[in-house]
């Protein structure tokens, strides 16, 4: 009598009883209750959360709206009317912040860049190029941005040099990217000097030279381990650019600053305060996630 493999047992255990192959993994019940604890634990949180910003949010409510002053207050910054009025004229006045972060931004990289390596250079030879450096960073770091603003934006045009230019726009870019550049070279600055020396001698080792040590060796892991606060400074310069209005550049700021002139109603501030809200959030989460994820590779010994 012929007798079959299914008679006789044979591959049993070739296919689990879930219909999983051979070697898949089964979690244990234990797992699986220790999961389902978690989820529940998670939901909960979530609801315990909403719940609390809910009320959170409808106190707030009530504690403004019944301040005595605020249906004036209502009327003067929240007037939908002005509103709707004051949106065009600051998103196309948005447009020229947006342009002189752009380049602003690089510049401000570029120099920030070349002021670090400068105060890093090694030797007495380069004694006044570091000094240079060093009072590049402490006065324009020490100056409020307000004050830069005014005495280039203002300034310059006073001194009627032939061939400078007038434009508030240019002259108020290069007074930010003069006082930005200081703060991004003490962040180069700090990420050069955060490389162990033996990287730089690692490399000398292998016949290259102090500029080859620095382009291909120093330089990559500075600007990697210091990704976090230079996004973060571009947020604060994104912010800033706002400031340019003071000489009369027509931006988002200054496009609310008409209408408020013009109507007394202080709404059009709202909105260009909002619109830059709206552009800076995601540019903060964005570098919440770039922080994150260098954190969790450096918590893993990765290559930061």
């Amino acid at each position: 009598m012929t007798v079959t493999k299914e008679e006789s047992g044979e591959g049993a255990g070739e296919h689990s009883p879930g219909g999983e192959p051979p070697g898949a993994y089964v979690p244990s019940p234990r797992r699986i209750e220790r999961e389902r604890y978690r989820r529940a634990r998670a939901r909960r949180a979530t609801a315990i959360a909403a719940l609390s910003t809910l009320v959170t949010g409808a106190v707030l409510y009530l504690v403004v709206v019944s301040a005595p002053g605020w249906q004036r207050t209502r009327e003067t910054f929240f007037d939908g009317r002005y509103a709707r009025e004051a949106f065009p004229k600051v998103l196309e006045g948005l447009w020229l912040n947006v342009r002189l972060l752009l380049v602003c931004g690089v510049a401000v990289l570029v120099l920030g860049m070349l002021i670090a390596v400068a105060r890093t250079l090694r030797g007495p030879v380069f004694f006044p190029v570091r000094a240079l450096a060093a009072a590049y960073t402490d006065f324009f770091r020490g100056l409020p941005l307000i004050i830069n603003l005014m005495i280039v934006v203002l300034g310059v045009p006073a001194l009627r040099l032939q061939g400078v230019t007038v434009d508030p726009v240019l002259l108020g870019g290069t007074a930010l990217t003069l006082t930005y550049s200081a703060y991004v070279a003490e962040v180069f600055r700090a990420g050069i000097e955060s490389v162990h020396p033996s990287q730089r001698a690692a490399a000398r080792a292998l016949g290259l030279t102090n500029r080859q040590a620095l382009r291909y060796v120093v330089l990559p892991q500075a600007v990697r381990r210091q990704v976090p606060p230079l996004l973060n400074d571009l947020v604060s310069l994104q912010k800033d650019t706002g400031l340019v209005s003071i000489g009369g550049a027509v931006d988002a700021v200054r496009a609310a600053d008409i209408i408020v002139g013009r109507s007394l109603n202080y709404t059009p501030y709202i909105v260009a305060g909002l619109v830059f809200v709206a552009l800076t959030i995601p540019m903060t989460r964005f570098t919440d996630w770039v922080t994150a994820r260098m954190d969790r590779r450096r918590a893993q010994g990765g290559t930061l």
